[in-house]
């Protein structure tokens, strides 16, 4: 695939046997390839221009996919379960890997992302480096009632129609993930065992006015983490860094991921 690969390319890839939406922006070979993770929403579209914009500042290829029930994959047929973040990194994420013959990859997750990305990190050790926007490692009373208040804004404003532009069924999409949030079986998840295995440096950049986690995740993962970790806290930042301080986050990305492969890239900034 890499010898026919066009600068930017969408296609479906069968996963663990369903069909996810994959978008792949082609780069220097030489560096780390850049995979996108999304938030519980998220899709490919939804991180809109920001991976186009990395992969144009970095050098780096970069590929991005939607999960099962997100985007234009698959849609979900059953409820989530407490383990469906364990399940996407240690099962669906493994194989799109594999079959893309992609290698000690940088990992930049969002949200739920970036909880996935953490526990590959912590099972695998062929990652060159993580980027972590607004990560959850436990879950929060903050993080609970604002995803109540989510599920009212579903309910109530045009949000459902906001989703449609990102998802072939937005209700469904918005349930399962919903859903699983605010099950009182979730109270309990926590990733906090897969940090101390970590052993590549890991970004994290969170909005000082994040409404769905607060200070104790980044202090979590600085403190346990195998790896060398680096926090960048933003003002006037909520819970997306990408949307709230593009800028800002692109050129931590870009200066990190220079590091990681040795200042080859980024030197000005952005």
């Amino acid at each position: 695939m890499s010898e026919t690969l066009t600068p930017k390319e969408t296609l479906q890839l069968r996963v663990c046997g369903r069909s996810l939406e994959v978008m792949r922006i082609a780069g220097n070979k030489q560096l780390p390839e850049l995979i996108f993770l999304h938030e519980g929403l998220g899709s490919v579209s939804h991180w809109k221009d920001f991976p186009a914009r990395v992969a144009a500042a970095t050098g780096c290829p970069v590929t991005v996919y939607s999960r099962h029930g997100s985007g234009k994959s698959d849609l979900l047929e059953e409820a989530r379960l407490v383990r469906y973040m364990h399940d996407e990194a240690l099962s669906a994420l493994p194989e799109l890997l594999s079959q893309l013959r992609i290698e000690r990859p940088i990992l930049v997750g969002h949200s739920d992302g970036a909880s996935i990305a953490l526990i590959y990190a912590g099972a695998y050790d062929h990652v060159r480096g993580l980027v972590l926007l607004a990560p959850h490692v436990f879950v929060e009373d903050l993080s609970v009632a604002s995803i109540a208040d989510t599920r009212v804004k579903f309910e109530t404003t045009n949000l459902p129609e906001k989703l449609a532009r990102h998802h072939r069924d937005a209700v469904r999409t918005f349930w399962g993930w919903n859903n699983i949030w605010l099950h009182q079986e979730f109270r309990t998840w926590n990733i906090e065992e897969y940090l101390p295995k970590i052993q590549c440096p890991a970004l994290v950049i969170q909005g000082l006015d994040d409404q769905y986690g607060t200070l104790a995740q980044v202090e979590a993962i600085r403190r346990q983490s195998g790896g060398p970790v680096e926090v960048l806290m933003l003002a006037e930042c909520k819970h997306s860094p990408q949307r709230d301080q593009p800028d800002a986050t692109l050129k931590a990305i870009t200066r990190f991921a220079g590091e990681v492969v040795g200042n080859k890239i980024g030197r000005d900034g952005v």
